[in-house]
């Protein structure tokens, strides 16, 4: 397997699973920012109603950048096939239109040897496109791309479908999976990614066997996904990214970070104070009951539903930590008398000593002692219980390149050491 993308199998929406398996170990929440967390599940299910079938509302807002004919997307129904969507046509400048015998060809007509990875809401196939047109190509000619192909029968799926074109179709950033096009005809419709050869950070940190990644090349992955987060979170852009993962960060052949899976972003406020209005019905439903127990969403966000600017920084605090320790929050295998994993983790990333304890040891105590200190310092702040507490993203990216400088500065120092005159 050499993709990890939108939907691979280290984030192949399985996540109904993985809250399965936190609720099984018990964890007790702890003081401070888990307050929130303790108010807003007590009533949740009274208040959200996410223990019953979504309702569909028929109305759809109307979007600039992707619509039918009168400038809207048509609502789906329950069922996410009742409503023909055979005379929708998308308009999207930035982006190639395909049409599902190109893509049929371009994948051995969806061939199951081409699969890359499977979730819920639909499969990801490996295809082959000309490098400069696009086009597509038989397999093996021009270059891989990766192609998901959403379930026609899920409603949600056609909501991230419709977030992914709307986001990846706007916005360009080396440190954003690049979305090559689209196709949306009758009741199909795919996304045409660019290929992604080293799959997840996810995978890179927690799969058994994996290589591991040296201190340098996480300093490398966090400064580009900053970059990418910083680059949403512009006034220009005035972007919120909403599910800030490990699975989500893609790396390239050279280790560069790419930012995937958009299915929660929206357009936040001016303001990085401001909140972002509730997610709509509609899509809230999909994302929220598995969401509000990660430990990657930030405290405000489990409580009100509300996103903030800063609600991602919590989201990036916490891939600090997961790079720091080597442990995956989500999967720790906690005994039912500790805590969440970030309030477990808080005392030991304030104590120097204390943190050498906690450090991936994979890492075989190869890092800077400074370095691997600011950073703990810089994951505190990110892990604000409150989100004006936290830094921006200017402010994180600022800090990581900072360490970055000191280990470089490092680095030429023992060369100009070691090529000097002997010592007599």
């Amino acid at each position: 397997m050499v993709f990890a993308g939108p939907s691979s199998p280290s984030s192949t929406d399985s996540d109904t699973e993985s809250v399965a398996k936190v609720e099984k170990r018990g964890w007790k929440l702890g003081k401070s920012s888990d307050q929130l967390r303790r108010k807003a599940l007590r009533g949740l299910s009274a208040s959200r109603g996410l223990t019953k079938s979504p309702k569909v509302s028929p109305k759809v807002k109307q979007d600039a950048s992707v619509g039918s004919k009168n400038g809207k997307l048509p609502a789906a129904s329950s069922s996410g096939t009742d409503e023909a969507l055979a005379a929708a046509k998308v308009i999207m400048p930035n982006l190639k239109m395909y049409t599902l015998a190109e893509l049929k060809s371009a994948t051995r007509s969806f061939s199951t040897d081409t699969i890359l990875g499977e979730g819920k809401f639909g499969r990801v196939f490996k295809g082959w496109v000309d490098e400069n047109t696009l086009v597509p190509s038989h397999v093996g000619n021009g270059i891989p791309v990766a192609i998901k192909k959403y379930n026609p029968d899920s409603h949600q799926g056609l909501c991230k479908w419709k977030s992914e074109v709307k986001f990846l179709g706007k916005f360009s950033h080396p440190n954003l999976v690049r979305l090559l096009g689209y196709c949306w005809e009758d009741n199909h419709y795919l996304l045409v990614y660019e290929y992604i050869q080293r799959e997840s950070l996810e995978n890179h940190l927690f799969t058994k066997g994996a290589e591991p990644l040296p201190w340098d090349v996480r300093l490398k992955i966090a400064i580009g996904a900053a970059r990418g987060l910083h680059f949403l979170h512009t006034s220009e852009n005035n972007a919120i990214y909403g599910l800030f993962k490990s699975s989500n960060i893609l790396l390239d052949a050279d280790y560069n970070a790419k930012l995937s899976d958009f299915g929660l972003a929206k357009l936040g406020p001016a303001r990085e104070d401001s909140r972002v209005t509730k997610l709509e019905e509609e899509e809230e439903v999909i994302e929220r009951y598995v969401y509000e127990r990660y430990v990657y969403a930030a405290p405000e966000y489990i409580a009100t539903g509300h996103l903030y600017v800063k609600s991602d920084v919590y989201g990036f605090g916490v891939i600090l930590l997961e790079m720091l320790t080597g442990l995956q929050t989500l999967h720790l295998t906690c005994s039912s008398s500790q805590q969440n994993p970030v309030e477990w983790a808080r005392p030991w990333l304030h104590d120097k000593r204390k943190l050498r304890t906690i450090m991936d040891p994979r890492l075989e105590a190869r890092y800077p002692m400074k370095a691997a200190t600011q950073t703990a310092e810089l994951t505190l702040k990110c892990l604000e219980g409150y989100p004006e507490a936290r830094p921006s993203m200017d402010e994180v990216l600022a800090t990581l390149e900072h360490i970055d400088i000191i280990r470089e500065k490092k680095k030429e120092a023992k060369a100009s050491t070691s090529s000097g005159p002997p010592f007599h």
